[in-house]
């Protein structure tokens, strides 16, 4: 395998793969998501850079080969004579399928004592693992149903070995498993859902049941201790103040004149180019939402005052500085993004695969009212780096209706049963810094004075890829909670055209 190809194919590997885990020699090494990389040609050698706050590594890679989501790789160290093995995992759970398996199993079986023993009363009729697709459940979550009588509970528990982003889905399952035990249980009131979380691990789920539908259902939140095995009833009718921070907006003027030079240089060479702003010093270049390069401000030496603009660029956590020695790779980068980037392009490379989410994101911003003629196009609000303490730190888009009211727009490209908890997410945040006015103080929406009413929650999604269980959660959101759900043309990437709209009854009436 030639060096161009070697680094091509690693390059387009790691920009598929912003989640990855890399492992030498069976060793932990790096979470791309907190790390970042490079890869470049140098005297006829393949280098991979990858460094973080822990470690810095470099590696001359010699051969590559893909088996599934992982991509194995012969690498050379310095002064090595022969070979080691770095394996780059696209999924971070690199635990074997048997091991996830045997977890799992000691899992239901802890849980199933915690519950024999908490809840003495009832009795346990079933506590299952294994996947049912038609129903969207894997076997991540345990599921069982708590019976009394004529009364029950659903159950839903996940182990402290899973992932956060496990954790935080065990609401959405634990709602689709509740609706799923009252349909099947004609004779039997089941009253609600009990979620058993890990210690320390409820905070999201704690904000998401203060704006669910009470009177539709009963939720307790248990979080279940890893060494004594203790059960704890948890209160989340009041969480004080959200985990949430809202940073100040960046006027577009300033950020334009620090960085023009950057802007004009990128630009020449792609004048598609979206300059999305970062902070006062820092701002991205997107292609259609895809991010292949940064522009950010730096101060000069000790003595110099003036600073410049540096200009970094790759795909997905790939960085390296721009210089001459590596125009013609900037180059080449950004007319190969040109090419396949755009709605004619070939649906199987990367690039046009890359970010469809932020692609949508894109069309959308530059014209709101596409979605509904309510929404105000002067003042939208892309991928803002609003709120600091969430996972994802960005709100899709944030906008608001020609009477002042905000809205937040949660987005997304493909099936994802997930959008409505997300959405919900958002929502709360936006809801809780309008309270306290610091929309206005901080310089968002300039000039207008905005409605103290809730904000309204736009979900949007390609209609063929409208999650079926989507209806299902929406049905145990707080009345309270103004929504609306949008399904748009599949063909989006020619125009942005809204087939179908569905509304709770709040924002119907």
């Amino acid at each position: 395998m030639g060096v161009e190809v070697l680094a091509r194919d690693l390059r387009l590997f790691l920009a598929a793969s912003p989640d990855a885990a890399v492992l030498e020699d069976g060793v932990l090494l790096f979470h791309l998501r907190h790390a970042k990389y490079s890869v470049s040609e140098e005297h006829g050698r393949c280098l991979l850079h990858i460094w973080s706050e822990e470690r810095n590594t470099v590696r001359r890679v010699v051969e590559a080969e893909l088996r599934g989501t992982i991509l194995r790789l012969a690498v050379m160290k310095m002064g090595q004579s022969r070979p080691s093995r770095v394996e780059i995992c696209s999924r971070n759970d690199r635990r074997p399928p048997q091991a996830r398996q045997t977890e799992r199993r000691l899992y239901r079986e802890r849980l199933r004592k915690v519950l024999g023993r908490e809840f003495a009363d009832y009795t346990l009729t079933d506590l299952r693992i294994a996947s049912d697709l038609e129903k969207s459940f894997g076997p991540v979550h345990a599921r069982g149903l708590l019976q009394r009588g004529s009364s029950a509970w659903a159950v839903l528990g996940v182990n402290a070995l899973e992932s956060q982003g496990a954790v935080d889905a065990a609401l959405t399952f634990g709602i689709l498993w509740l609706d799923c035990c009252r349909q099947k249980s004609a004779r039997t009131v089941v009253q609600g859902l009990k979620l058993i979380l890990p210690r320390g691990t409820t905070d999201r789920t704690r904000e998401r049941m203060m704006h669910l539908h009470h009177e539709a259902a009963k939720f307790e939140l248990y979080d279940l201790g890893e060494r004594d095995d203790g059960l704890r009833e948890l209160d989340w009718h009041d969480c004080g103040n959200l985990q949430t921070r809202l940073v100040a907006c960046i006027p577009a003027e300033v950020l334009a004149d620090r960085l023009a030079e950057a802007i004009v240089q990128v630009r020449s060479v792609l004048s598609e180019t979206e300059v999305i702003p970062l902070s006062t010093t820092e701002a991205a270049f997107r292609c259609h939402g895809l991010t292949f390069a940064r522009a950010r401000w730096s101060v000069g030496a000790a003595n110099d005052f003036r600073g410049a603009a540096e200009i970094v660029f790759g795909m997905g956590a790939e960085e390296t500085v721009l210089g001459e020695h590596n125009r013609a790779q900037f180059v080449t980068l950004l007319h190969s993004i040109a090419e396949v980037r755009h709605s004619e392009g070939p649906r199987t490379h990367p690039y046009f695969r890359a970010a469809s989410e932020r692609w949508l994101e894109s069309l959308i911003s530059r014209d709101v009212s596409l979605l509904d003629e309510r929404l105000d196009p002067r003042f939208v609000y892309s991928q803002m780096p609003a709120f600091a303490a969430a996972d994802r730190a960005m709100l899709d888009v944030l906008t608001m209706t020609r009477e002042s009211r905000l809205a937040v727009i949660e987005l997304k490209a493909d099936d994802d049963l997930h959008l409505p908890l997300q959405g919900l997410d958002y929502w709360a945040r936006v809801q809780w810094h309008n309270q306290r006015g610091e929309f206005t103080r901080l310089g968002y929406f300039a000039g207008r004075e905005l409605s103290p009413l809730p904000p309204l929650l736009f979900m949007a999604a390609p209609a063929l890829h409208v999650h079926p269980a989507t209806d299902t959660i929406l049905r145990y959101f707080s009345p309270k909670i103004e929504w609306l759900l949008l399904g748009i043309d599949e063909r989006w990437r020619d125009g942005v055209r809204v087939v179908f709209r569905k509304r709770s009854a709040k924002a119907a009436a």
